[in-house]
């Protein structure tokens, strides 16, 4: 049986209107049927709840009816239905499985029953049940129920916080909400504090940190109740506690911790932390079911270079904990530290960079395999970065890519790309496609389409020289969504390659609904032909990627081709196009154009 313990709320002053209710009604109420003249005010303006069934002190009988906000003259009341006034109250909410149909009895037992095992943990008051209550709510959405049982209020601090009025706050109470977290009892991250600040002063010489969360703790919350979330909360603390490495330990907010652990080899604090893990990640609700953490451990000469700043190294190490269906510990390093101060200034000063044009863009030439002609190019960015120094792309792009400002450097390559062919268009030159990177992120944008096609448009560029290159090693979760934009890409006339072909996410069936006219095979497949002793197994692949693009209609080409072994190879497997190094490195334009353009 489920029984999920959801909070304690509010309630004004309201008036409840209603229709009596028999037994059937009840009945069909819970299998998600309510009275016509109720289901109709459902969500109107006005209504604090939804329709439920009310239990009144004031009432005979149970009764199916909405509540209403009192004294509104913007509010269109019900006609033709009993009313009821109800004064302001507090509840006690849970949610129960739909095939539970409660009666009296058994609301007041379980009420009783979960608030014995789980107090109220509120931080500025206090609530208990209410003996005789005046209103009991019940709510159905057919899946699960909620009841809401009135409770009294024993002890209110929260008009005295209101109102500033530190006199009338005990020195424990306020000592107890400041450095304590209400659900587990243990200290919270404001106890911790000190421990870095002063560590001293509690006999600690040197130390090492450590910053934890739960994976999928929503999932908990959930699936299987507040109260079971809480019990793995405490059974954290409870783990803190004991653990003899461990110096002190917090709950910091939600799901997160924070630990001070004694010094000790890295692999041997690693092996700790992960029994320590290992040790609370059973459900007692569900055996099957394992938790997992994603932890961030902060070396002892880290922890003491940092001070109190060690939690933002911890939590810094602890978001690269992203396997997926296991417990990571992931060790802090200078060169984290290093990536992301590098991160958050090139995000800062992106802009500026991009005022002063200091991004440049690289042809790589592309050539006809069999006439070893150019017939186009691959637009490469390059960042001048303040006109000191030229940054290769793996400085920037990745960062970009993760804070989401890639989408601005797509849109320089592009527009550069296009002020270069309008260049060339006016000078009569003869005009090869041009490739240049589309992120997959930029595929949730609604307005990509119309965006990309005015800027080409801007300058006057012919469609089918342009071709948007999508990376494939980056996964993309709305798969519907990729195949719209791309096909409406193609239907203004663009051309479409898959970038990095064999080293990510794409299926076989994707790749049959994708609208591609190129398929670029990775660097890290080319550089196994051409060579000394080839395996077998490897030549095998890249020909049967050869005669996949070519079955569906696809222009194959290798991409990374070093050496004249490698083109012949190729050549011999029936690729298409070839670029690399052999041919052409990277150009800046205006050598691409004195040298491939005439």
């Amino acid at each position: 049986m489920f029984i999920n313990k959801l909070n304690q709320l509010y309630k004004p002053k309201r008036v409840l209107y209603y229709v009596h209710a028999s037994e059937a009604d009840i009945d069909a109420f819970y299998k998600g049927t309510v009275k016509e003249e109720i289901a109709r005010l459902t969500n109107a303006f006005g209504t604090y709840d939804y329709p439920g069934v009310f239990f009144l002190s004031s009432v005979e009988g149970p009764v199916i009816g909405i509540e209403y906000r009192k004294d509104d003259d913007r509010i269109e009341y019900p006609q033709g239905l009993a009313s009821v006034d109800i004064g302001e109250a507090y509840f006690y909410s849970i949610e129960l499985d739909s095939d539970i149909k409660p009666d009296i009895a058994y609301i007041r037992n379980t009420i009783t029953e979960i608030s014995m095992a789980d107090d109220a943990h509120r931080l500025y008051s206090n609530l208990t049940i209410k003996s005789s209550p005046d209103v009991i709510g019940i709510f159905s959405d057919g899946r699960k129920i909620r009841i809401l049982y009135e409770c009294e209020l024993v002890d209110d601090m929260a008009r005295s916080i209101m109102g500033d009025d530190i006199d009338s706050v005990d020195k424990e109470t306020l000592y107890k909400v400041a450095l304590f977290d209400p659900i587990t009892g243990h200290h919270n991250w404001s106890h911790l504090v000190p421990y870095l600040e002063m560590p001293a002063d509690s006999g600690i010489q040197d130390y090492a940190f450590v910053h934890f969360d739960i994976k999928a703790f929503r999932v908990i919350n959930e699936v299987y109740g507040h109260i079971a979330a809480n019990e793995v909360l405490c059974n954290v603390v409870k783990a803190m506690k004991e653990a003899d490495f461990v110096y002190t330990s917090a709950r910091c907010h939600n799901d997160n911790f924070a630990m001070i652990i004694k010094d000790m080899p890295e692999d041997e604090a690693v092996r700790k932390l992960e029994d320590f893990f290992e040790g609370i990640s059973h459900l007692k609700e569900d055996p099957n079911y394992k938790i997992f953490y994603r932890c961030g451990f902060v070396p002892m000469k880290m922890a003491m270079l940092l001070g109190n700043r060690v939690a933002d190294a911890g939590k810094l190490a602890q978001k690269m904990g992203v396997s997926h269906n296991k417990t990571d510990v992931v060790v802090y390093t200078e060169k984290m530290y290093s990536d992301s101060l590098w991160s958050n200034y090139i995000k800062a000063y992106l802009d500026t960079a991009i005022e002063n044009d200091e991004f440049v863009v690289y042809l790589q030439p592309k050539f006809n395999i069999r006439t070893e002609k150019v017939k186009g190019a691959e637009a490469l960015i390059r960042w001048n970065y303040k006109n000191k120094e030229f940054l290769s792309p793996y400085r920037f792009i990745p960062f970009f890519e993760k804070d989401g400002s890639i989408g601005k450097i797509d849109d320089i390559v592009l527009r550069k790309v296009c002020a270069a062919f309008a260049k060339w268009r006016k000078e009569g030159k003869i005009l090869y496609p041009i490739s240049v990177n589309l992120s997959r992120d930029r595929l949730y944008d609604t307005n990509l389409v119309k965006h990309l096609t005015e800027i080409v448009d801007s300058y006057g560029v012919y469609h089918d020289l342009i071709d948007f290159e999508l990376t494939e090693s980056a996964s993309y979760d709305n798969t519907e969504q990729m195949i719209r934009v791309l096909n409406e890409l193609r239907d203004e006339g663009f051309k479409i390659s898959m970038d990095d072909f064999g080293t990510g996410y794409s299926s076989f069936s994707l790749l049959t609904q994708m609208p591609l006219d190129t398929l670029k095979i990775d660097k890290s497949f080319v550089d196994k032909v051409g060579v000394e002793n080839p395996l077998r197994q490897d030549i095998s692949v890249i020909r049967h990627i050869i005669s996949l693009a070519k079955e569906l209609g696809f222009v194959c080409l290798a991409e990374g081709a070093e050496t004249r072994p490698q083109i012949d190879e190729l050549k011999a497997l029936g690729c298409d196009v070839i670029q690399g190094y052999y041919f052409s490195r990277p150009v800046p334009v205006r050598e691409y154009e004195e040298k491939y353009l005439g």
